[in-house]
């Protein structure tokens, strides 16, 4: 990628079950566009006797994105929506004024070994949309646009680019595109980029200016406009971004508002338990204790 502005490499994060490659926010760059959280969840090795047990926690003013490469997630929220996610498929909740939701194994695998892989990602929303009523949407993998190019394979995970758009109900003007290749490739992509760009890499490695980039680390162009890299053999790459918002967002724990106010509200009506709650799940995660990497501005 052309004039990289920022390198920021996976930091391991202990989400209560196992680790996870923490990407955004980073204390250099809070966000990429609309985009403020992204984890690298696994590569996982779970026994017959380990399974995802994320127990009923809220979010506000934010879109959690789902996508998994490996492994399969029930999601459980308090829409009524009980569905399984596997690989290839995308979850899209949008929490807006308040929603909770639980995440684990599906009954089917919890008694037989497993892996887990996948990326969770939250998308903050516009200003005048943060205090919309919750929604849930489920995309099946064959419903994702996907076309060959150059031989590169590209799939529109969400948003709008280079003619196609997701079916992914997103809230402002973002991308999260996936690149596949065998062969190495140069790419050129400025002039179908729009907002702030990122790149994670997942598998091979990139090429730009004479540097090569490993995997697990996310690159941040100065300009969408200069997107040219190239591409080695067997690589896997996402790229994303978007317009970024004009106001600045909070992040504490799972709440993202552009006004501290609403997060100060959801903490105290997740503690006097005024959210809505998941029937027959009593395993409801409690409000971290104030910490200051828990409350930063975005």
């Amino acid at each position: 990628m052309s004039n990289i502005q920022l390198i920021i490499e996976e930091r391991p994060a202990d989400i209560g079950h196992f680790l996870v490659g923490r990407l955004l926010p980073f204390r250099e760059r809070r966000m990429v566009g609309p985009f403020i959280f992204i984890d690298h969840m696994g590569p996982a090795q779970m026994s017959d006797h380990q399974n995802l047990d994320v127990g009923p926690h809220p979010h506000i003013g934010l879109s959690t994105l789902t996508y998994l490469f490996e492994g399969n997630v029930t999601h459980h929220d308090t829409l009524g929506t009980n569905v399984e996610i596997q690989p290839g498929q995308v979850n899209w909740m949008t929490a807006g004024k308040g929603i909770v939701h639980s995440e684990r194994t599906p009954e089917r695998f919890r008694h037989s070994d497993k892996v887990l892989h996948g990326l969770q990602i939250w998308v903050a929303l516009p200003r005048e949309l943060e205090q919309m009523d919750p929604t849930f949407f489920h995309a099946e993998g064959d419903t994702i646009p996907s076309w060959e190019e150059g031989g590169v394979h590209y799939k529109l995970v969400a948003g709008e680019v280079k003619g196609h758009r997701s079916p992914v109900p997103v809230y402002s003007r973002l991308y999260l595109l996936e690149l596949k290749n065998k062969e190495r490739q140069t790419i050129s992509l400025g002039k179908d980029l729009y907002g702030d760009v990122g790149m994670y890499i997942l598998e091979g490695s990139v090429e730009s200016e004479g540097n090569v980039y490993e995997p697990r680390r996310i690159l941040v162009a100065k300009n969408s406009q200069l997107c040219d890299f190239v591409m080695g053999e067997h690589t896997t790459v996402y790229i994303f971004g978007g317009e970024p918002f004009p106001e600045p967002r909070h992040i504490y724990w799972n709440f993202v508002a552009s006004d501290m106010a609403l997060i100060e509200k959801a903490k105290e009506d997740w503690v006097a338990r005024r959210f809505p709650l998941l029937p027959n799940e009593p395993d409801i995660v409690p409000l971290p204790p104030e910490h200051p990497s828990l409350r930063q501005k975005a």
